[in-house]
């Protein structure tokens, strides 16, 4: 990797790289978050980069990390670009953030109203959400035959907006949303009420809507190492409940752990980590990588 100073008339600071440039012929992607040190992405994208002989970079542009405040989103954005990136992955706390700042988006990303993956064209930058599909298919293949008349999803934010799409997708009949925001909270049920035409409620309290549900679903960052301890109250969760978390940094949460020592059935985030990297790898790349290998990548790192 060259250094920002190794081209004439270079005027980039390349603050997202330490001051360096993407090597030449290599398909560079990186990650927009917080806290995103501990990030399985870089490890899934790259060994899998390697196994199809990719010159395959994956970068960490962790805000907290480089000291930037949200407002820089803008300038990363644009300077991401100008370095030759192929993409970014977006996770929190900027997926509905970054929206206003692209040229266009997928019909996923439109519908949910998050974007957590950015493909840079010849002349348009596009977002996508991969989320939504990552945790369908996550939840078909770990949560398989569950009840699903009635479902308590915690949080409606980037991560929110896509599982409760899915959620919907996969046969919910009744999603009761809780947010520390209400009003983003009825932004996201309005929406989804007029695509889906689905019985959705935005509730101020967990004890009615818990004791009604058939699964708790926490799309909050609730759990993260950053952000640890439970998303809601453990006396309200019971051993009838399935529950699903979307945090998988540690894979087994405060969440996951009290659900599992009570008998519930439980969808750790993992499996929409992986998946969601699975379908973003195929829109940097163009081509489809092997969900099976780049789950073996992610199980390893975890044991290590």
């Amino acid at each position: 990797m060259q250094t920002a100073t190794d081209q004439p008339g270079q005027t980039l600071r390349a603050s997202v790289l330490n001051g360096q440039l993407p090597d030449r012929g290599a398909v560079t992607i990186g990650l927009l978050g917080r806290g995103i040190g501990a990030s399985l992405s870089p490890i899934m994208h790259e060994r899998e980069g390697q196994r199809l002989a990719l010159n395959y970079r994956y970068h960490l542009i962790d805000f907290d990390r480089l000291g930037f405040d949200d407002a820089s989103l803008p300038a990363v954005l644009a300077e991401a670009r100008a370095l030759g990136f192929a993409g970014l992955n977006v996770t929190y706390p900027f997926k509905q953030a970054v929206m206003p700042l692209l040229d266009g988006l997928a019909p996923d990303a439109a519908a949910i109203g998050a974007v957590n993956t950015i493909v840079f064209g010849q002349d348009r930058t596009i977002g996508h959400n991969t989320d939504c599909w990552g945790f369908a298919q996550s939840f078909r293949e770990g949560l398989a035959g569950v009840a699903m008349e009635r479902v308590l999803q915690l949080g409606s934010g980037g991560a929110g907006a896509a599982v409760s799409q899915a959620l919907l997708q996969e046969g919910v009949r009744r999603l009761d949303i809780f947010d520390t925001d209400p009003a983003r909270a009825h932004a996201l049920a309005d929406r989804l009420g007029r695509l889906f035409g689905a019985d959705i409620a935005v509730v101020d309290d967990l004890a009615v809507p818990a004791s009604l549900a058939d699964g708790i679903v926490n799309t909050t960052p609730v759990g993260m190492a950053k952000h640890p301890g439970l998303p809601l109250s453990a006396r309200l969760i019971a051993p009838r409940h399935w529950v699903a978390d979307v945090v998988y940094f540690p894979l087994e949460t405060a969440l996951v752990a009290e659900a599992r020592r009570l008998g519930c059935r439980v969808l750790p985030g993992g499996g929409m980590a992986v998946y969601q990297a699975v379908r973003a790898f195929e829109l940097f790349c163009g081509i489809k990588p092997d969900a099976g290998a780049m789950t073996q990548t992610f199980q390893a790192a975890l044991a290590d």
